[in-house]
């Protein structure tokens, strides 16, 4: 008898533990994005397809690798840079995650350039 209620209490203490969190962080890694201005962004229309992000920004469309480390983390680079400055890495960190966008910090090269914003899941 003691070992059936010993059970039923480990089975009821697994389930109540159960989160109601869904870890589905890779929900960005294909789709349209937007970028809006500010904090030193202009309004950018991002296009990831597989290893490959399509930038839009003003007049000029901008092709990059893009290659994930993980479901926080990855890394964009120039496929045809254009200046010194874009043949650096892009080393982009997802700080926080949001319904449809999520809150990110990007480092260019090995510099202390880095800068905080904000993408929004369009489609």
């Amino acid at each position: 008898m003691k070992k059936i209620l010993f059970i039923l209490a480990g089975i009821l203490l697994l389930t109540a533990c159960k989160s109601e969190f869904e870890d589905n962080s890779d929900r960005f890694k294909v789709g349209v994005f937007k970028i809006p201005a500010g904090k030193g962004f202009v309004e950018e229309t991002i296009i990831r397809q597989d290893s490959i992000q399509i930038s839009k920004h003003g007049n000029h469309v901008d092709t990059l690798s893009i290659k994930w480390k993980n479901n926080f983390f990855y890394t964009l680079k120039y496929i045809n840079p254009k200046t010194e400055l874009q043949k650096d890495p892009m080393f982009i960190q997802i700080n926080k995650i949001h319904k449809e966008s999520y809150d990110f910090t990007v480092k260019i090269g090995f510099s202390k350039f880095s800068k905080k914003a904000t993408i929004f899941k369009v489609e």
